[in-house]
């Protein structure tokens, strides 16, 4: 490949990369305090649809952005009322929430189909955009895409640095232990919880409002389960959380690439990959054995119910 295409390339696995890399900063501190969702792919077409509607109907893709955060925190909400108060299996609700956005997603959103918007256009950095290579690859993006970046430092320092990071580890990894010094874990997951329907959603307005700037049926084409598997991956650390973000967005654009160099493999097959890595780590994690050696929070999937301490 010449210099340009490789730019090209990682230009567009950045991009990609992008609403995994939203979605799985959320789901990862949503997991740090022991709290599986499922929901991500329902939660991001719904922020999909509703931040493309607000951004349509406003002219402001500003406001797309925080309707797309509002609804996905309405979303986890359901899921959390449902898991953390009444107890429901957080496998079975999560789940029951993807169908649940994917559906209403599709029924609300019927009337703006095909419909488009001037989104968020790439920004041009003075000096650094016009480095060779490293310009267009790092500093010609959209400014979600660097909002992103941004989000992932913050949170890495939350995580590792500060005593609410301890907090989310504590809730995580044993929470009878947290409620006994005082810790509100249910509201801590609660916190958790919203948090992971917001990221959701932004990943879905990066969807409509830059990615493709339209509104179509399940445009999320399942990147909610990819940055599930994604946080796996990563072991739950931030920083592998962004570097596998991009590897994933790579993976989702070289069937394109390889069927462009005149590959005779089936664009199919090599589409299909990333779904397939997918399976794999949902099925190993499935496996408690194999929980502890990937780093996971001890109370991941298990309910929490404070008045069985009293």
């Amino acid at each position: 490949m010449d210099i340009d295409l490789i730019t090209q390339v990682l230009f567009a696995a950045i991009k990609t990369g992008t609403p995994l890399l939203f979605i799985a900063l959320g789901e990862a501190i949503c997991e740090k305090t022991g709290v599986l969702n499922l929901g991500q792919e329902g939660m991001m077409l719904m922020g999909a649809v509703v931040g493309f509607m607000a951004a349509y109907g406003t002219g402001n893709a500003g406001f797309g952005l925080l309707g797309a955060m509002i609804i996905g925190m309405v979303m986890s909400l359901i899921f959390g009322f449902l898991v953390l108060h009444l107890g429901a299996n957080q496998v079975a609700t999560g789940l029951a929430l993807t169908i649940f956005g994917t559906g209403l997603s599709a029924f609300i959103g019927s009337g703006v189909v095909g419909q488009t918007i001037t989104g968020f256009q790439p920004l041009s950095i003075p000096v650094l955009s016009d480095i060779p290579v490293l310009g267009k690859v790092l500093f010609s993006h959209d400014v979600m895409v660097y909002l992103a970046v941004l989000l992932a430092i913050i949170i890495a320092f939350v995580a590792n640095k500060t005593r609410l990071g301890l907090t989310i580890k504590a809730v995580g990894e044993n929470p009878n232990a947290a409620n006994a010094i005082g810790i509100k874990v249910l509201r801590v997951r609660y916190l958790a919880v919203m948090f992971g329907g917001a990221m959701a959603g932004l990943g879905g307005a990066y969807m409509s409002l830059v990615y493709t700037p339209m509104w179509v049926e399940n445009m999320t084409a399942g990147r909610g389960w990819i940055a599930l598997a994604l946080v796996v991956f990563a072991s739950w650390r931030i920083g592998n959380i962004v570097l596998g973000a991009y590897l994933f967005g790579l993976a989702s654009i070289m069937h394109l690439v390889l069927q462009g160099m005149g590959w005779s493999i089936s664009p199919n097959l090599l589409a299909m990959l990333p779904y397939v890595a997918t399976i794999i780590v949902m099925v190993i994690i499935s496996a408690d054995k194999y929980k502890e050696k990937l780093l996971a929070p001890r109370s991941l999937g298990k309910p929490f119910d404070p008045r069985q301490m009293a």
